[in-house]
């Protein structure tokens, strides 16, 4: 049965029996990816991780009277009897109640990174080294308001804390002045927590510290918006940031040879209590974090992840390529042919992944492309016997994958290009196949690509024989 609405459905079954092959390159790819993204992290976490710097924060413990009720043994008399019972007494001790946690009123950072690259295998990494210098102040009246009457500040147990997302990213210096005096520091042990602290005795009379740390560190650098003025700068020689978190620069420019940004914000854009009885540095890091990603934008994992999910779109536009200009008066194209395209073309996205990993997208994806085509163009010259038609095939399968890579280019016109693609198809097709007897055999033999030189043959001047 050689009718085209017979082909037509053959061709429909095959595409989505293409879904098989797709479906596991793409799960082939997913592998990779995994792969690579457990290397990556791997070798970001020790040479750092992600960082995240929260503090300065100063915490001062508080005495105060706690009144408890105790249940005391009393001896009674009771008809001429001595009874024991139990009476409850108010005892009122001077204990550690909650401590005041006061943030800065001004808080200054600058942060300056420089990056670079490291590698494991075929696999590279960009990492960072991070300076960073704090300038904070406080306001230690309103931290004295902050208790009752009866409750006493013990100023000489004050402490400033800093929280970091790890302590062993820490490299390099490390110094905490109070008006220019040094006062040591060490580990922070609060948990869950890390981080660095320092005792600094009773610090009512300090105006201003200073804290200079350096950090090795990969992925992301972020801050929280601690002061009641906050003013954060950061400088870098990375030219692929990714602001992120819950606010961004007012100012930024990226460069070639990396980017500036700038924040400024007040307590008021977030909700965190400048000073409080609980500790409310979780809720400051989950909350309202902010900084940047250091993006890597050759990620052709998930460009592979998409050209796959893209691959049978092109292998039915490619299928209904060969339907159309096949040469239907004969033999046709067999299922098992059919099968051998979709085959070659859900193998692409195989080839541009390994060589990806070698030489990069670009380079990768002209290289599988062209490959692809060249084979799919051959195969329709010497196995599909399409002869001159096989120009029309290469050219069809070299507008598909022009279009599939700048549908991979830009995520935000993807949509629009396939949609578009597929209506122009789908049009065409249409138009094409508008004189098709899809019940029988074609009217005339060749199908639409012969029969498309028929008006002109039909045009030219007959002889006076």
């Amino acid at each position: 049965m050689k009718s085209i609405g017979f082909r037509f459905m053959i061709v429909g079954v095959l595409t989505v029996l293409m879904f098989i092959p797709v479906f596991l390159a793409g799960e082939v790819i997913n592998s990779r990816a995994q792969y690579s993204r457990s290397t990556v992290n791997s070798l970001s976490g020790e040479w750092g991780g992600q960082q995240l710097l929260s503090g300065p924060q100063i915490a001062i413990p508080v005495e105060g009277p706690v009144t408890r009720i105790e249940k005391r043994d009393v001896v009674a008399i009771v008809n001429d009897k001595e009874v024991i019972r139990q009476e409850d007494f108010e005892v009122t001790e001077v204990q550690r109640k909650d401590s005041v946690y006061a943030y800065p009123e001004d808080f200054d950072l600058n942060l300056t990174t420089t990056s670079e690259e490291r590698a494991r295998g075929i696999f590279k990494v960009p990492v960072f080294v991070a300076e960073t210098d704090v300038r904070a102040t406080f306001d230690f009246e309103a931290m004295a308001k902050s208790v009752q009457p009866d409750e006493k500040i013990l100023w000489d147990h004050a402490e400033l804390r800093v929280t970091l997302k790890s302590n062993k990213a820490l490299r390099g210096r490390a110094d905490l002045m109070a008006d220019g005096r040094v006062v040591p520091m060490e580990p922070l042990i609060d948990g869950d927590s890390a981080g660095i602290v320092a005792a600094l005795g009773d610090p009512r009379n300090i105006n201003e510290f200073q804290m200079k740390l350096g950090f090795n560190g990969a992925g992301s650098f972020q801050v929280t918006p601690v002061g009641r003025n906050t003013s954060v700068q950061m400088q870098s020689d990375w030219p692929h940031p990714s602001f992120t978190g819950t606010f961004l620069p007012d100012t930024r420019e990226v460069r070639e040879d990396g980017f500036d940004a700038t924040w400024l914000i007040p307590h008021l854009a977030r909700t965190v209590p400048q000073i409080s009885r609980f500790n409310a540095d979780r809720e400051a890091r989950y909350q309202t974090a902010f900084g940047v990603d250091f993006f890597r934008p050759n990620d052709f994992y998930h460009k592979a992840y998409r050209a796959a999910r893209y691959c049978i779109l092109f292998i039915a536009l490619t299928f209904l390529t060969v339907l159309l200009i096949e040469d239907r008066s004969g033999r046709g194209t067999h299922p098992v042919q059919y099968i051998f395209i979709g085959l070659a073309q859900s193998t692409f996205v195989l080839l541009m992944v390994a060589y990806s990993e070698q030489i990069g997208f670009a380079r990768a994806y002209t290289l599988s492309a062209g490959a692809t085509i060249l084979l799919l163009t051959m195969f329709g010259f010497m196995g599909l016997k399409l002869g001159r038609r096989s120009l029309v095939l290469g050219c069809t399968l070299i507008l598909l994958y022009a279009v599939l890579y700048l549908i991979l280019r830009s995520a935000d016109y993807a949509l629009l290009a396939g949609s578009t693609l597929a209506f122009g198809a789908l049009a065409g097709t249409m138009y094409l196949t508008r004189n098709e007897n899809w019940y029988g055999e074609p009217r005339s033999g060749g199908g639409w690509f012969k029969r498309a030189a028929a008006p002109m043959q039909a045009a030219a001047p007959r002889g006076n024989g």
